[in-house]
């Protein structure tokens, strides 16, 4: 299904972005990823390649249109035309409560909305048949903690985005997006039984959760989907919360 097929993967040095890389090879795919951290990049490139595979690593700054042009050209010279692109990095400055700046703001609408777009624009004429892009949002943008703007306007972009991408390239490329809720990526965690049953599924999610999402929406064979925005949450946004309904308590935030 995805053998010598050619995936994208944005911010693919750390958490659900590095799981992505590793679920696309497991399935004999060739993976280009790009991320702004160059020795964690360059660390799982080596690792990878030490395993047999074969992967492409470009550093660089995903605000930057130069970065994206670059970065797309390598992509092109070295493995041809593309079949997935995987929008998966992002940036959080922060929001109003912690004077998050305009150029802050800015900054993560450039990493979470503007380079999905700009990187979709750049290898339209590179897509094969079948092609699908699939940008990762969160649940964050239907809902939200307190200063948290910048990160949920990204979200809340790209999730329109989506939307907008799927109609304009109908016939040539799907383009749906995952909305992950708690994905826990740091290695051995603890959680608490409250952390694990407050989600109806009764477990916290990882980043293979959302590999396997991913997967499944670039599958052919499931290209009725388009267009979609796919919560997966283990159900925690379904779940309505009252003040001293169930053990749930409510207390004021310091103003």
């Amino acid at each position: 299904m995805f053998k010598d097929k050619t995936a994208v993967v944005t911010g693919g040095a750390h958490g659900i972005g590095k799981a992505v890389v590793k679920g696309f090879l497991a399935h004999s795919a060739k993976v280009a990823f790009i991320d702004q951290d160059k020795e964690a990049g360059a660390s799982l490139k080596k690792e990878l390649e030490k395993a047999g595979e074969e992967v492409l690593f470009f550093h660089g700054d995903l605000a930057d249109p130069k970065t994206l042009r670059e970065f797309v050209q390598e992509v092109h010279d070295t493995y041809g035309d593309v079949t997935y692109l995987i929008n998966n990095a992002m940036e959080t400055k922060g929001g109003i409560l912690s004077n998050c700046s305009y150029e802050d703001f800015v900054a993560a609408l450039k990493v979470g909305v503007a380079a999905p777009y700009e990187l979709t624009r750049l290898l339209l004429s590179h897509f094969t048949e079948g092609a699908s892009v699939v940008n990762i949002s969160s649940s964050r943008a239907f809902q939200s903690q307190a200063d948290t703007e910048s990160y949920t306007a990204a979200k809340g972009g790209i999730s329109a985005l989506t939307h907008s991408l799927a109609v304009s390239l109908s016939g040539k490329v799907r383009v749906n997006a995952i909305s992950p809720g708690w994905i826990e990526t740091t290695e051995s965690p603890v959680f608490s039984q409250s952390d694990l049953q407050q989600h109806p599924s009764g477990h916290v999610g990882t980043p293979e959760d959302v590999v396997r999402l991913v997967l499944f929406l670039c599958d052919e064979n499931n290209r009725f989907i388009n267009g979609e925005n796919i919560l997966i949450d283990g159900g925690m946004s379904k779940r309505m919360i009252y003040h001293d309904d169930e053990g749930w308590t409510y207390t004021s935030p310091q103003k």
